[in-house]
This record gives structure tokens, C-alpha cells and sequence, in this order.
């Protein structure tokens, strides 16, 4: 079974987001259009507490985009975003939402983040998206949404970990930093992943 999957295509990392990745938006016609390509739809979402560790505002005296450890794991601070029960957390209103079966949240203990969809940054627990996929009996995956160098590459990246066939759909995700990205298709690369265009799917 080919499966599409969307990364936290949600207000906030929009334009006019708090956290908004440069012309995120231009990918919900491309995730829009390749739709219909795939016979099982699921998303992510970035779901976090008010008190979460990953926010700058939870932390006097620091400021956004600095580094904190955390348990021996790099921890970025980000501007407050995708609060639980926010408008910022809603998904981008143009995207079509009608083939989305089912909705994994993440980043929802406060104490840990979770960058991928399978796991949060520690490895530590699981979503379930793993055995589902598995009880679903998933062939193919292929993956979409933001932020590229963030979020969509950590998850597609334990998708292949996890043994999955996996596929970036390039031009249906946007980056936070374009170094980054390019690191992280390599990576992607190096663990037997592919990286396509949507008129490939």
C-alpha cells in the first residue's frame, strides 16, 4: 500500500505563523493535487503543552533560536507554537482534509520534544505511527509537509530506520534552513531513501 504522509502542515509554520517557514504555503496545492495518487492518507501534528521545554518563553534569560542541553540532547528553543487547542495548531485551511484517515500528535509531554513522527528526540516513546503503518500494511511511503530540514527529514529518516520504503516528495516541502536541508537529503540518501518530485508520485 502507498501511503502518503503530512508533516505539521499547521498555521504556525506559515507565513504569518509564529514559527513560519519561508513559503510554506506554496506546498498545500502540490500536497492537494497528489492526493488522489495514494491509497491510505495521514498526518502529523505538532501538539504542544503551554509549559513545553522546547519553548523560549519557558526559559528567563534565554532567547529564541539558542541552544540549551536537555538530558545530554541539543534542545532548540523555538518561539511559541502550535499550542494545544490554537488556532496556530490547526491544520493550513486550504489544505483537503477529507482523505486524512488518521492524526498523530507529537511534542505533547512537556519535558521532551519530538521532532519525527515515529518518536520524540530521545527515542524514548513511541506515537504507535510505527505499527501502524505496519498493520496497515504499508509498502511505500512518501512524505510531505514541513519544516524540511526539521520535522519531515527526522521522520523520514526513522522511517527508513524502521525498515520502511521511503520517498521525500521535494517540492511539497519547504525548509526552515536550506544548509540543513541539503544535509539532511544527503542523510536521507545515505540511509536508502529517495528524494522525488511530485509529478513522479
Amino acid at each position: 500500500m502507498k501511503v502518503l504522509i503530512i508533516i505539521d502542515a499547521q498555521n504556525d509554520f506559515m507565513p504569518g505563523g509564529s514559527l513560519a517557514v519561508p513559503q510554506g504555503n506554496k506546498i498545500i496545492p502540490v500536497i492537494n493535487q497528489i492526493l488522489p495518487q495514494f491509497e491510505l492518507v495521514i498526518a502529523t501534528q505538532d501538539w504542544h503543552p503551554e509549559n513545553h521545554i522546547s519553548l523560549a518563553k519557558n526559559h528567563l534569560g534565554k532567547n529564541e533560536f539558542e541552544s540549551i542541553q536537555v538530558e545530554g540532547i541539543k534542545q532548540t528553543l523555538w518561539p511559541a507554537h502550535c499550542i494545544q487547542n490554537t488556532s496556530g495548531a490547526d491544520f493550513h485551511k486550504d489544505l483537503q482534509t477529507e482523505k486524512i484517515e488518521a492524526i498523530f500528535r507529537k511534542g505533547t509531554h512537556p519535558m521532551i520534544d519530538s521532532y519525527s513522527g515515529f518518536y520524540d528526540n530521545a527515542h524514548l516513546k513511541s506515537t504507535g505511527l510505527a505499527g501502524y503503518l505496519r498493520e496497515k500494511q504499508a509498502t511505500e511511503l512518501y512524505f510531505c509537509g514541513l519544516a524540511a530540514d526539521i520535522c519531515v527529514s527526522f521522520t523520514v529518516k526513522d522511517a527508513l530506520k524502521e525498515g520502511f520504503v521511503s520517498y521525500l516528495i521535494e517540492d511539497a516541502t519547504k525548509a526552515l534552513n536550506e544548509e540543513d536541508f541539503a544535509q539532511a537529503k544527503r542523510d536521507i540518501q545515505a540511509l536508502g531513501g529517495k528524494i522525488v518530485n511530485s509529478a513522479k508520485v
